[in-house]
């Protein structure tokens, strides 16, 4: 799987994201032959070799007819343009998302409707053609899958169409929600409601990069010139070929050790967790200081959830400091579908590697439920299930050889 990871050590905007494409090797005429498909007149987008702070990269300039630049548009005018466009369904398809979620933000910091949204920089063809340009460039680089590290946001204010903001504008601040974020005292806007809308409709994951074999890098450049390189990095290569239909993500993993808490406590604790939305909690005994015994708790979340879950942690145990760390992740294709057996409906969970089924499980709870409204034997409800599930599925119930003989009824 070809995958592309972009480094956001000075932010992102969509020019700059149609520079760093260019500089890892999109053909620009390419790229301009796409974005003939829209139809639209009076642009043009060029691209130059530029050097910050020592760091060359390439600078893409979309040039706009002054006749033009200021028109406001409203999200049914961009999406109707789009859709009338020439570009492929799933070209049009993001293009689209990236504008509905761009104007979901900012009817929200504008308190007002959606359909009331005119965009003003935002919505001007320079946008359009970043959004559509960058989709567009990474479908022709042949990118199955985007990443992204956690995003500088920059500092103090900038100046826009509705007046001074604070940065980051809060149109950007509303896209990034659950999203790793940083900022270290840069002014200046790094991060732009444009790269932002893009990057966090597109992006996979957000966290260190996956593993992969690097193949380019390319730097897209910023227009302004702040004290470090106004560049985004992109780097393209592939994925190990025995995990290409896999999906692949971060997620963040905390843990710490425990070894003055009431025992009873835990089975409160990973159920609240797990309410939560935490992906994964579990315990592990461990011999700590001063010979105590005691628990190694690990709690996996989103990179998102991570300032939620630590606090969530720092409440409920008696721990007085945690570890965090990213880890990237490989997961199997699954699907949760309903299946109607004689015992009643159970959801059944597939995983697939391309078309194989490497297992099959019944929910659990619904065994359970199964078993005590009808007073059954938990493992016999679970063979049953497994039983009747569709006969080319083989699938492992995780109950012992008995479990499988005959249930009587």
């Amino acid at each position: 799987m070809k995958i592309a990871y972009f480094d956001c050590f000075a932010g992102a905007s969509g020019d700059m994201i149609l520079g760093a494409l260019v500089d890892a090797g999109l053909d620009p005429d390419l790229l301009n032959l796409e974005l003939a498909k829209l139809h639209l007149n009076h642009w043009s987008l060029s691209f130059k070799p530029v050097v910050k702070r020592g760091l060359g990269g390439c600078q893409a300039c979309v040039n706009i007819d002054a006749q033009i630049h200021h028109k406001h548009r409203s999200l049914h005018d961009i999406c109707s343009l789009i859709e009338a466009s020439e570009l492929s369904q799933d070209i049009q398809q993001k293009s689209v998302a990236i504008f509905t979620r761009l104007a979901m933000a900012e009817a929200r910091v504008h308190r007002t409707a959606v359909e009331a949204v005119h965009f003003h920089e935002v919505g001007a063809v320079d946008a359009i053609i970043d959004v559509v340009g960058a989709v567009s460039g990474l479908s022709l680089l042949g990118i199955e899958a985007i990443y992204c590290s956690a995003l500088h946001l920059g500092s103090g204010t900038v100046t826009c169409a509705h007046g001074i903001l604070p940065v980051p504008a809060p149109a950007t601040l509303e896209l990034v929600k659950g999203i790793p974020v940083y900022a270290t005292g840069i002014q200046g806007e790094l991060l732009t409601p444009t790269g932002a809308a893009i990057l966090t409709t597109l992006t996979k994951g957000f966290g260190p990069m996956p593993a992969l074999t690097v193949e380019k890098s390319g730097y897209g450049s910023g227009m302004a010139d702040p004290e470090i390189p106004n560049l985004l990095r992109i780097v393209i290569g592939n994925t190990a070929s025995d995990i290409n239909d896999c999906d692949m993500d971060q997620v963040a993993v905390l843990e710490t050790a425990i070894d003055d808490m009431n025992p009873q406590i835990y089975d409160y604790l990973m159920q609240q967790a797990l309410g939560l939305g935490a992906l994964d909690i579990f315990l592990k005994p461990v011999q700590m200081k001063k010979n105590r015994p005691g628990i190694l708790l690990t709690l996996m979340c989103r990179p998102g959830d991570l300032h939620r879950f630590s606090l969530f942690l720092l409440k409920e145990t008696t721990s007085i400091g945690l570890r965090w760390r990213f880890e990237n992740r490989i997961i199997a294709k699954r699907e949760i579908r309903e299946i109607s057996t004689s015992l009643g409906t159970v959801r059944v969970k597939t995983a697939r590697i391309q078309d194989d089924i490497i297992n099959q499980s019944p929910e659990f709870e619904d065994c359970k439920k199964i078993a005590l409204l009808q007073n059954i034997p938990l493992k016999k409800v679970i063979a049953r299930v497994c039983r009747e599930i569709s006969p080319h599925d083989k699938i492992d119930s995780s109950t012992p050889d008995d479990a499988h003989e005959a249930i009587l009824l």
